[in-house]
């Protein structure tokens, strides 16, 4: 069987881009155009004492809302003559928490539109929370901003509501009471939307760009996002020259790629990456897993500049026990197929050296890089006089007994990391008792470093020593996500549409599916990044597993079992920094479950 391309999987599931996938049309879309009137202040300090609303779509006015409200409070005498609201007209008015039911369930499944909208919607958002009545997630339009990304200086001196009424010869003429001003405000933004329309704004998701604060150049750009179809999957953003510059995912590619030119993309390395690019390509994906996998392996292969965590697979460290007649750790870059014993990888150099260190305390072999013979006859180092290498130099000891220190090792790196543990345990308590806190917070470091690296690596060698997992998800739609798992690689990738056979699917994801042999070590057909975003799938409620070929287990009494304790040690430590003898206590023995 031909292997696809390293990035290529298999989905089952594709959608057709159609118009619908351009956005929303605004003629389409139903706003609900809301003001109101408060006696001053900002919310939590004054009161709403009018709500009027018309609710409009492809033009037309399909319903209005209008009530007085009773703020509880006096309306101040100015406010009174600005709004012609008196007490005496609110006094016999619903309050407010009467009143949002209504308002929220005429205003249901509309765009929300004001004059100044923070103002309205602060106020609205506010008395809904003390009140106990969710606040949708309303999009938002505020025809105040808008005006001012289109209005000239020499059509109107300012964007308040009265002027842009006259300048747009609105049917009602604002007069600061709700309903007015919000018919008022009705005509305005339909006289904005023929201004933007002649600058190519048909839709919703368009005019929400519009009205942000976004350069020109980059709002120019929106364009790259129009090819791109509502689905989940992968983007990659790239300049005049086809170099990739930035890889993402997303659950739905236009949408994510869009919030790239709207106001709401503040990061300035991201900003500096849109003025460069000149295309955006997507890759749709079956599944958020295909998606997150392809994400990973396309950083690993263009490494865009503009990915912090871009994935460098030649900087990763081992810990390897050599293979001679005495012996030792060594750190290095790769794992070989030399019968030695190997923990890791590591994704920094000082993490392997602080998993080293813990080593170390627990096990007495030799840290001196000296070649040496079955009979060696040389001087002893310092560590042999302070009791902490068993010295083979001077030949004290011999071939087998040091073998015996070494098999310990190699099986706690393994199978059991309960000598290092408890090693290391003796060790803080010791510290901690002399007050040393500083040096037992040193080996807490350690033992972290080498319990962490130690599960990791049980966990990825039972995946990936698996030949092929096909597992699968039920959708919330009742239609399974399907993945072809081989030594830990995801090899194929699909969805299964509801009332179809899944079986069927998967037995054609399998047979499509990209041919992994066996490799060296626990992560010789994957990144460490790719194995773990497969385990954590594979651990998710509901997953089931449909056919097996090898035996997915870890040890019951491997190094998993001590990490619920020391992520607790860990979180004790960030929330009682100051209990210093309470945080650094040592894990304790851990019976196997």
């Amino acid at each position: 069987m031909t292997s696809p391309a390293p990035d290529q999987l298999t989905p089952i599931r594709g959608v057709q881009p159609s118009f619908d996938d351009l956005g929303t049309p605004l003629r389409d879309v139903t706003f609900c155009v809301v003001d109101l009137e408060t006696t001053g202040g900002a919310p939590g300090e004054s009161g709403i004492t009018e709500i009027g609303a018309v609710k409009v779509r492809a033009g037309e006015v399909i319903g209005e809302f209008q009530t007085l409200v009773n703020p509880s409070d006096p309306i101040p005498p100015f406010i009174a003559v600005l709004t012609g609201i008196t007490n005496g007209m609110v006094a016999s008015s619903p309050r407010i928490g009467s009143v949002l039911p209504a308002f929220l369930e005429f205003a249901q499944g509309c765009v929300m539109v004001a004059h100044n909208a923070p103002f309205d919607m602060g106020f609205l958002k506010h008395d809904s929370l003390v009140h106990g009545y969710d606040w949708p997630d309303f999009a938002v339009v505020d025809t105040a901003l808008l005006a001012r990304r289109v209005i000239t200086p020499d059509e109107a001196p300012n964007c308040k509501l009265g002027t842009l009424a006259k300048l747009f010869r609105a049917t009602t003429t604002p007069n600061h009471r709700a309903l007015s001003d919000a018919r008022a405000t009705v005509d305005v933004l339909h006289g904005l939307f023929e201004r933007v329309g002649s600058l190519g704004v048909q839709t919703l998701e368009d005019l929400q760009t519009f009205s942000s604060r976004v350069a020109p150049a980059v709002r120019a750009k929106r364009h790259l996002a129009e090819t791109l179809p509502h689905a989940p999957g992968v983007y990659l953003f790239t300049d005049d020259r086809g170099e990739v510059l930035y890889v993402g995912k997303s659950k739905d590619l236009r949408n994510r790629v869009r919030s790239y030119f709207t106001a709401s993309e503040t990061r300035t390395r991201i900003g500096e990456m849109i003025g460069i690019a000149t295309g955006v390509r997507g890759i749709e994906c079956g599944t958020s897993l295909e998606a997150e996998v392809r994400e990973l392996r396309l950083i690993a292969e263009h490494k865009p500049r503009y990915n912090r965590r871009s994935k460098f697979p030649e900087r990763q460290h081992w810990l390897k026990v050599t293979v001679e007649p005495f012996p030792r750790l060594s750190l290095v870059k790769q794992v070989r197929d030399d019968d030695a014993g190997y923990l890791g990888p590591f994704s920094s150099r000082k993490t392997a050296e602080r998993a080293m260190a813990a080593l170390h305390e627990a096990f007495p072999i030799r840290q001196c890089t000296a070649r040496m013979s079955r009979h060696p006859q040389l001087s002893p180092c310092v560590l042999a006089e302070m009791g902490r290498c068993v010295a083979p130099c001077d030949g004290r000891i011999s071939m087998d007994s040091y073998g015996e220190f070494v098999t310990s090792l190699r099986t706690a790196l393994t199978v059991d990391p309960t000598p290092v543990v408890e090693a290391l345990d003796r060790r803080i308590d010791v510290l901690s008792a002399d007050e040393r806190f500083e040096d037992a917070a040193v080996q807490r470091d350690r033992l972290s470093a080498f319990v962490r690296s130690s599960a990791r690596m049980q966990r990825m060698a039972s995946v990936t020593g698996c030949a092929e997992i096909c597992a699968a998800r039920r959708t919330d739609d009742g239609g399974w996500e399907l993945h072809v798992i081989r030594r830990g690689r995801l090899a194929a990738a699909g969805f299964s549409p509801r009332g179809t056979d899944p079986r069927r699917y998967l037995d054609m994801l399998r047979a499509s599916a990209e041919t992994v042999l066996p490799g060296i070590g626990p992560v010789a057909s994957a990144s460490p990044e790719e194995i773990e975003l497969v385990l954590r799938w594979l651990d998710q409620p509901g997953i089931r597993l449909v056919e097996m070929d090898g035996t997915w287990t870890c040890p019951v009494s491997g190094a998993g079992r001590h990490l619920t304790r020391l992520d607790n040690a860990h979180s004790e430590e960030h929330h009682h920094p100051t209990e210093r003898r309470r945080r650094l206590r040592p894990l304790g023995p851990v019976r196997a479950g």
